[in-house]
């Protein structure tokens, strides 16, 4: 697998330039994973598949969904794409390349993990900021206009919140310099993260059933059909900052109730 990555990655680094690379290459897998994990909700609400295993039994209308497709798009070439190409000098002084080799898989891993441990961190916070009454009103309502999530909401936001959030995930690798496979792997991973954490569906095979700490659809879902006021579950990724600081409280009475009334009904 190693010698294929290095021979595949020796043929990008010969034929495209690092600026090419990092901008227009980073974009393109951005929009590759989002909208290849995120279109199958979309296919699940309208047809009715999975549906044991949707969260909320309300689905969004078609044209709900063919609005968020098309701010998306307006979205990523107007807000993402500019950004990702003026912030290229940055990356680059703060040490970002992509010349061989390719980093150890324990240096991949440990930045990664890195990555996710701080994105978290940050995040939660920025997310509490924009849940301040101003805010809320102003910008991170765009966000909320979806209280029946599915895939691609993740990341339909006020221009402002693209950026504001934007930083959580960028943090990171600004800090550490990274290998731009590295990079590539974290926006994968991230995409793929929280397309899943707003796809509307807790499926058995689903993260959040199997890593401890990890969020998912269910603890999101909840942050979406609650109040602003009253939502919290904060978090991007796993649940310890909103269990440390006591945002999950609401969360976890109606999950409990709901495991008890599951009980009930086995009885």
């Amino acid at each position: 697998m190693a010698p294929l990555l290095e021979s595949v990655w020796q043929y990008l680094i010969t034929h495209f330039s690092e600026f090419q690379l990092a901008t227009i290459g980073t974009f393109l897998i951005h929009e590759s994973v989002f909208f290849l994990s995120g279109l199958p909700s979309i296919y699940f609400e309208r047809s009715g598949l999975f549906s044991e295993y949707k969260i909320q039994k309300k689905s969004n209308t078609a044209e709900a969904q063919e609005k968020c497709i098309v701010r998306l798009i307006l979205y990523h070439v107007c807000v993402n794409l500019p950004v990702m190409l003026v912030s290229y000098p940055i990356f680059r002084w703060m040490g970002l390349r992509s010349s061989q080799p390719l980093p150890h898989w324990s240096v991949v891993l440990s930045q990664i993990i890195f990555y996710f441990i701080l994105e978290d961190f940050v995040f939660y916070w920025g997310h509490r900021l924009l849940h301040t009454k101003w805010l809320y009103k102003h910008v991170h309502s765009v966000h909320h206009e979806y209280a029946t999530p599915f895939g691609l909401t993740s990341e339909y936001a006020h221009p402002a919140e693209i950026l504001f959030l934007g930083f959580a995930t960028v943090v990171g690798p600004a800090l550490t310099g990274p290998h731009l496979f590295t990079l590539w792997l974290w926006v994968i991973l991230r995409v793929l993260e929280t397309v899943d954490a707003h796809s509307g569906y807790d499926f058995p095979w689903s993260p959040s059933n199997f890593l401890p700490l990890y969020g998912g659809a269910h603890f999101h879902d909840y942050h979406h059909r609650v109040l602003y006021t009253k939502s919290g579950n904060y978090s991007s990724t796993f649940v310890y900052m909103d269990w440390l600081f006591g945002t999950d409280k609401g969360y976890r009475k109606l999950k409990a109730l709901e495991e008890e009334e599951g009980s009930s009904k086995k009885l």
